[in-house]
């Protein structure tokens, strides 16, 4: 199936034939690499400020961890977070997405003009899918996970985890575009660390080609994540070269979004890959990146 190039965000149509650097700002007391540390609403928008200044060509902005054994937030508690972050992150010239499951959370958030919805529960909540028809240019995120956080790493009794997950994810992207989303609102993220262990984790990556199939651009997440450090015996403050490799090999086996806490690392890294070949991503003449760093 034909992969698309084009990523349709809101304002902004992102070209996919260069990797995208999405950074994460988590507005959040207990998110599992960084709780805590952007919680207030100067130094959060000051993060995304850097973060943009850094080569991020996406902001991230998620009021509620999805760390496993996390608990779940009220909406209005959810949006608390939000709310005094987003309306500086949307002035930074980038694509910002919101990371929520809660439709009533992307309702607000769509009607503050925010580009992307990234949903960890792929829009499974009530209306969330007809909540993203209603808005004709918002880009979505639909990641593959099972349960809620809470419960989720008992959920990981695959038979072929590939499979299982390309079979989820092919069918929320058709259900969704059933109700008249644009394939080309849409990128998939197997869901790295979401209801998977380590080995099912490292599995799906060896074989993360495979959902390439279904015709949509792939967005992953390995930065910081339990099984880098399981596999390392890094802390989490200690994963930053294991994040690196796991993102190039995402790149290597398809990935065209990579969801990263370490934006300036990432975007050096890309730069040397590039410069040894790494397959779509040129570097310009002073040694920056082409189509000029931003998303467009």
């Amino acid at each position: 199936m034909t992969q698309v190039r084009y990523w349709q965000a809101g304002r902004f149509r992102i070209d996919l034939a260069r990797p995208q650097v999405m950074g994460i700002v988590n507005v959040t007391p207990d998110s599992f690499s960084d709780g805590g540390t952007w919680t207030d609403v100067q130094s959060a928008i000051q993060h995304c400020e850097q973060l943009v200044r850094d080569g991020a060509d996406i902001l991230d902005l998620g009021g509620e961890s999805t760390r496993p054994g996390a608990a779940r937030l009220s909406v209005d508690e959810e949006w608390a977070r939000l709310a005094p972050v987003l309306p500086a992150a949307l002035s930074l010239g980038v694509p910002v997405s919101v990371d929520t499951c809660k439709t009533e959370v992307m309702r607000r958030a769509l009607d503050l003009g925010v580009d992307i919805i990234n949903d960890v529960q792929a829009l499974r909540d009530e209306g969330a899918e007809a909540l993203l028809a209603q808005h004709p240019a918002a880009g979505v995120c639909l990641m593959h996970m099972r349960g809620e956080p809470a419960a989720m790493q008992q959920l990981t009794d695959y038979q072929d985890v590939t499979r299982e997950v390309l079979e989820f994810l092919a069918q929320r992207a058709q259900a969704v575009v059933a109700l008249g989303v644009s394939p080309a609102r849409i990128v998939l993220d197997p869901g790295y660390g979401f209801a998977k262990t380590m080995a099912q984790n490292f599995e799906l990556q060896r074989r993360q080609g495979e959902l390439l199939a279904l015709g949509f651009p792939l967005l992953v997440g390995w930065s910081r994540k339990s099984s880098l450090g399981a596999l390392t015996g890094r802390a989490v403050d200690e994963r930053l070269p294991a994040s690196l490799a796991a993102a190039l090999a995402a790149l290597t086996h398809g990935a065209r979004v990579l969801r990263v806490h370490d934006v300036a690392a990432t975007v050096d890294a890309l730069k040397v890959w590039a410069a040894c070949g790494g397959a779509g991503y040129a570097l310009s003449e002073n040694g920056g990146t082409n189509s000029g760093g931003r998303a467009r």
